[in-house]
């Protein structure tokens, strides 16, 4: 099941992460229950300087990063507009992620590398959405799952 175009637009131009911070590339699919992405780690990130100089790795909390923007992130902004919620008031919010739970690790992932990362929703209540999420290779293989909670928050305005 692929994902409108124009949804997909819509949904990825209200992610509030931008470079150089911003791991989501693409939407594939997603509807009520699930969302897939997409992200390739450039080999000129910012964080491969030093993680590791001379054999780049990328670091597990831009792992789970990469899994919150999709899985929480993007997908929270689809549940909302499936709520009708205006383009305009979510804008306003910004996510709070809240947990991670029962996240492990079974590979890494180098500069150049595409990933996919699958985010299935356990529930979405009183503006908490709670996902499994997952990264993997092109070729299939899990680098990463875990558990994440997040919810969106209202910005104040500063005065």
């Amino acid at each position: 099941m692929g994902a409108d175009a124009n949804m997909v637009q819509k949904v990825l131009s209200l992610v509030p992460q931008q470079h150089p911070f911003r791991f989501i590339d693409d939407i594939l699919e997603m509807d009520e229950d699930h969302i897939v992405g997409t992200y390739r780690f450039r080999d000129d990130e910012y964080f491969y300087r030093g993680h590791f100089p001379g054999q780049p790795v990328t670091p597990g909390v831009i792992l789970i990063e990469t899994m919150a923007q999709t899985g929480v992130v993007a997908f929270g902004i689809y549940l909302l507009m499936q709520q009708g919620l205006s383009s305009g008031q979510i804008k306003q919010l910004v996510t709070l992620f809240a947990m991670v739970d029962d996240c492990e690790f079974s590979g890494i992932v180098n500069p150049g590398e595409k990933v996919i990362i699958k985010g299935e929703k356990a529930y979405l209540r009183r503006g908490n959405l709670k996902t499994k999420v997952s990264i993997k290779r092109e070729n299939g293989d899990i680098v990463c799952y875990g558990v994440l909670t997040g919810r969106g928050v209202e910005l104040n305005e500063k005065k």
